[in-house]
C-alpha cells in the first residue's frame, strides 16, 4: 500500500488509466523502429502502386501518348542544357524557361517546313506527279517491255489529296497537342531531378548500376536521333537546295526538304529521293541528266552530310550499328506511327545494352572463341574418353585437392568482390 503523505492510498494512476508495463513499451518501440525488411516491402508496394497507376494513366491518355513520349524524349536531351544554364548562375526556373524555348524553337524549325510543303505547296507536288509519264519502256535482251504507271500515279495523287484534307481537319487537335508538348516539356525540365529520384526509388542499391547504364544508353541514343540526325538533315537541306536549283528543278526547296527528312531513314536516306529522280530521267531518255543528278545527288546530298557532320558530333552518340538502328526505325514506324521513329531505335538500343550487361555479368571480358574453347575443354574432361578415369588413386587425390583449391579461390574472389 502506497501513501501520498496525507494518509491517502494510491491504488492506480490519477487519470483512471492503467500504467503501461515495460513489456508493452518494448513492443511499441519495436513497432515504431523501422526494419530493413519492412522498408523493402513498403518500397516494392509503393513501386507497384506507381506502376499500376502509370499503366492506368497511359490507357486514359492514349490519344496523347505520342505527344507525352515526344516531350519526355526531348526533355531528356535538354536536361543537360538546363543544368548547364543553372551552373551559369541562372535560377532553376529561368534555366528551365530558356531550355523550353530552345525545344519550342527547334520543334517549330523542324515541323513548319514539312507543314508548309504538305499544305500550302501540295498542288505543286500533285502537278509534278501528274506530269510523270504513264508508261515506261524498258529494253531487256533486245525485247521492249512496257510498264504502266497510271494506277500507281492515281493512287499517289489520291494519297496526297487525303493528306491535305487530314491536315486541314486536324489543325485544332494539332494546336492543342503542340501546346501540351510545350507545357509537358517545361514541367519535366523543372521537376526532372525529382522524377529521376522517384524512378529509381524502388530499385535496390545493388542493381542501380544497371539502371544508370540503361539510362546512359537511352540518353546517347536520343542524342544521336535528335542532335546528330537533325544536324545532318539541316546540312542536307543547305546543300540540296542550291544543288537542285542549279540542276534546273522548279521545286528545288521541296526536293531539298524531302531529302532532309529522308536523312532520318537509316542507311538509305536521301537515296530514296535521288534514285527515283534519276530513273525518271532514264525513262524519259535523258541519260545525261540522269547521270548528273545521280552522281551529284548521291555524292553531295546523300553521302557528304554523313561524312562532314556526323563524325564531328558522334562522340556522344550511342554507337548503335546502322542495321539495328534501321530495324528499330522501321519497326517503330510501322507499329507506333510517327513517334516510332524515336521510340523504335530507343527500345532497340536499351535492349542491346541490357544484353551487353548480361554478357559482361556472366562471361566478363572473354571473347566468344575463348568461351567456346573453355567449354569444349571442360566437355572433353567430363566425357567418357577422359584420361582422368584411368589415373591412379594418388592422381585422383591430387586432382581432387587441386579442385578444392580452385573452388576456395573462386569463393574468396567472390567474397572480395562483394
Amino acid at each position: 500500500m502506497n501513501g501520498d503523505g496525507n494518509g491517502n492510498e494510491n491504488t492506480g494512476s490519477t487519470d483512471g488509466t492503467e500504467e503501461s508495463t515495460p513489456g508493452s513499451r518494448d513492443e511499441d518501440d519495436r513497432a515504431r523502429t523501422p526494419s530493413p525488411t519492412r522498408d523493402r516491402t513498403r518500397r516494392y508496394v509503393l513501386g507497384g502502386v506507381v506502376a499500376a497507376l502509370g499503366i492506368l494513366t497511359g490507357g486514359i491518355l492514349l490519344e496523347v501518348l505520342g505527344t507525352i513520349l515526344f516531350a519526355l524524349t526531348v526533355a531528356y536531351v535538354l536536361l543537360p542544357v538546363q543544368r548547364w544554364l543553372t551552373r551559369r548562375r541562372l535560377s532553376e526556373w529561368t534555366a528551365t524557361v530558356v531550355a523550353t524555348v530552345i525545344g519550342f524553337v527547334s520543334a517549330v524549325a523542324v515541323f513548319s517546313p514539312i507543314f508548309v510543303t504538305l499544305y500550302f505547296r501540295l498542288e505543286e507536288v500533285i502537278a509534278v506527279v501528274e506530269e510523270l509519264p504513264r508508261e515506261f519502256s524498258v529494253i531487256v535482251l533486245e525485247e521492249t517491255y512496257t510498264l504502266g504507271a497510271a494506277q500507281v500515279q492515281a493512287e499517289a495523287i489520291g494519297y496526297l489529296q487525303g493528306v491535305a484534307v487530314s491536315i486541314a481537319s486536324s489543325l485544332p487537335v494539332l494546336a492543342i497537342k503542340f501546346a501540351l508538348f510545350v507545357l509537358l516539356l517545361f514541367a519535366i525540365l523543372l521537376k526532372g531531378d525529382a522524377a529521376g529520384r522517384a524512378a529509381i526509388a524502388p530499385v535496390p542499391h545493388a542493381y542501380r548500376d544497371v539502371v544508370y547504364a540503361l539510362a546512359r544508353r537511352a540518353r546517347e541514343t536520343l542524342y544521336a536521333i535528335y542532335v546528330l540526325q537533325l544536324a545532318t538533315s539541316v546540312a542536307t537541306l543547305v546543300i540540296g537546295y542550291p544543288l537542285f536549283w542549279a540542276l534546273g528543278y522548279d521545286m528545288a526547296f521541296t526536293l531539298a526538304l524531302f531529302a532532309a527528312i529522308l536523312q532520318f531513314v537509316p542507311i538509305i536516306g536521301p537515296s530514296l529521293l535521288v534514285v527515283p529522280i534519276a530513273l525518271y530521267h532514264v525513262a524519259a531518255g535523258e541519260i545525261a541528266a540522269a547521270a548528273l543528278v545521280g552522281v551529284l545527288g548521291i555524292t553531295f546530298v546523300a553521302w557528304f552530310p554523313d561524312v562532314a557532320v556526323r563524325p564531328r558530333l558522334a562522340r556522344r552518340s550511342a554507337g548503335l550499328p546502322g542495321s539495328l538502328y534501321f530495324v528499330g526505325f522501321t519497326g517503330g514506324l510501322f507499329t507506333l506511327g510517327a513517334i516510332g521513329i524515336v521510340v523504335g531505335p530507343l527500345i532497340v538500343a536499351v535492349f542491346v545494352e541490357s544484353v551487353d550487361l548480361l554478357a559482361d555479368e556472366v562471361n566478363g571480358d572473354a571473347r566468344f572463341a575463348e568461351l567456346a574453347a573453355v567449354d569444349a575443354a571442360n566437355a572433353g574432361r567430363e566425357g567418357p574418353s577422359s584420361p582422368d578415369r584411368d589415373l591412379p588413386p594418388e592422381s585422383d587425390a591430387a586432382a581432387e585437392s587441386e579442385g578444392k583449391e580452385d573452388a576456395d579461390a573462386a569463393v574468396g574472389s567472390q567474397v572480395a568482390n562483394h
